[in-house]
């Protein structure tokens, strides 16, 4: 499926994934497969989908500690490395698809929690993730699969 809308990406522009480095704020070009939804289930019902669906939990975070062996991996919080957290007051993190970026292996540094979420509503820049407003976001849920790609390009 193609499918255009607008979108947020990252305060730092896009940037080739070789070039990557964590905390830079930019987006990695390239084509990255969908792995699994995880959602606020205080805040919504697990939309329409045929990726995985994990309900988000108070102590959910992702790890961004370059040095920790569990780098850009999920983690329970509180966590002794940096992580962020996954359950935030804001809105943008009630839906988060996990994309493929920098997992398989994961290259300490090369940046971390790269995800397809919610935008805000003024679509300011993220921390190098892509956003979409809450209505887009559903409508490409319906279609994403475990096998299904999501395009950064210039």
């Amino acid at each position: 499926m193609d499918f255009s809308c607008r979108c947020a990406l990252g305060k730092g522009g896009i940037i080739g994934a070789d070039l990557k480095r964590e905390g830079d704020g930019a987006s990695p070009i390239g084509i990255w497969q969908t792995r699994r939804l995880f959602y606020r289930p205080d805040r919504t019902q697990p939309p329409e989908t045929r990726l995985p669906k994990v309900p988000l939990r108070h102590d959910d975070g992702w790890c961004d500690a370059p040095g920790d062996p569990l780098y850009n991996r999920p983690v329970a919080l509180p966590y002794p490395a940096s992580a962020e957290k996954l359950w935030r007051a804001d809105h943008v993190y009630n839906l988060i698809v996990e994309l493929s970026y920098n997992d398989d292996p994961v290259v300490p540094g090369r940046g971390s929690a790269i995800f397809l979420h919610l935008a805000r509503e003024d679509y300011k820049p993220t921390e190098g993730c892509v956003a979409l407003a809450e209505p887009d976001l559903r409508t490409v849920l319906r279609f994403l699969t475990p096998v299904s790609h999501i395009e950064i390009a210039l």
